[in-house]
């Protein structure tokens, strides 16, 4: 008797670490699907629309500039504290969206896991790179001003290492992908995670130096008086280290230790090699319990 010829065979997942590119290819038409959804659907029927990519940004550098700069008086040299604090939150804006619009995907899109079958890591995927487009929008307002300020005289110049940056926005949407497959596994039994992740990123910004320097970070953390340093806190989040380096090849300013990158670059293998593994390891039973 011959055995039937499938056009595709979908099997259980043996090695829970398995990304499966080949098959996530063969969808590759859904995934476009998923990314225009997500670009398309985010600021349909609002009044300003895609301006919402621009205005987020641009207004929480204003904050920062006067709350941390003109009010509490933090120096960034002789970078205009504007164009500093645009920096960072660009930077930091692309990590925290990747994480937080992963965090739910369970528990978001529950209904249509249920009924059909796809590579459920095409979801996340597909936030991950439709925020690659609002990054790119962000990233050329950024330049917008960073030549307004080079003509107006000052002295900024990025420099041979600026090479590196599209390895430090793969590693931002990296961890927030790991990070982002992490909860939402998690999510399906937890529901209160969902609130602790928006408490938890905004925590994090404090803790990632996106609206003062790294080293100012470090030295208001060691108390010589009381004999307490607790500048570890800055040296264990690898989101101060990417969000130290984008500022430095982007405006060489800053520091960066070679310590930082290397322990950045491990933790971000690890981080998403950890929630791919969980995030497949849920995906079997995720129906039952959510």
């Amino acid at each position: 008797m011959q055995k039937d010829k499938w056009l595709f065979e979908i099997t259980p997942k043996n090695n829970l670490l398995d990304l499966n590119l080949k098959e996530v290819w063969q969808y590759r038409d859904l995934l476009l699907l998923f990314v225009k959804r997500d670009v398309v659907t985010l600021y349909k029927q609002t009044i300003l629309g895609p301006l919402w990519y621009l205005i987020q940004p641009l207004f929480t550098s204003v904050i920062f500039t006067l709350v941390f700069n003109n009010i509490a008086g933090i120096s960034t040299g002789e970078i205009p504290p504007f164009l500093f604090n645009l920096a960072g939150v660009t930077t930091w804006n692309y990590f925290k969206e990747c994480l937080t619009a992963t965090s739910d995907t369970f528990k978001k899109n529950e209904a249509i896991f249920g009924k059909v079958y796809f590579p459920r890591v095409i979801m996340p995927m597909s936030i991950v790179i439709s925020n690659l487009l609002k990054f790119g929008i962000q990233i050329f307002i950024f330049v917008c001003f960073y030549l307004y300020y080079v003509i107006s005289g000052y002295d900024i110049l990025p420099n041979i290492y600026i090479l590196f940056f599209p390895l430090l926005i793969i590693a931002m949407g990296m961890i927030g992908l790991g990070l982002g497959m992490i909860i939402s596994s998690m999510v399906t039994k937890y529901r209160d995670l969902t609130f602790l992740v928006s408490f938890g990123v905004q925590l994090l910004m404090y803790l990632s130096a996106v609206m003062y320097p790294l080293d100012l970070m470090r030295e208001k953390l060691i108390n010589a008086e009381k004999g307490t340093d607790y500048s570890w806190v800055v040296d264990i989040n690898p989101i101060a280290h990417l969000i130290e380096f984008g500022r430095f090849i982007l405006l060489s300013d800053g520091d960066f230790s070679s310590f930082g990158i290397v322990y950045t670059s491990i933790f971000t293998v690890i981080i998403f090699f950890l929630g791919l593994l969980i995030f497949n390891k849920t995906e079997k039973t995720f129906i039952d319990t959510i």
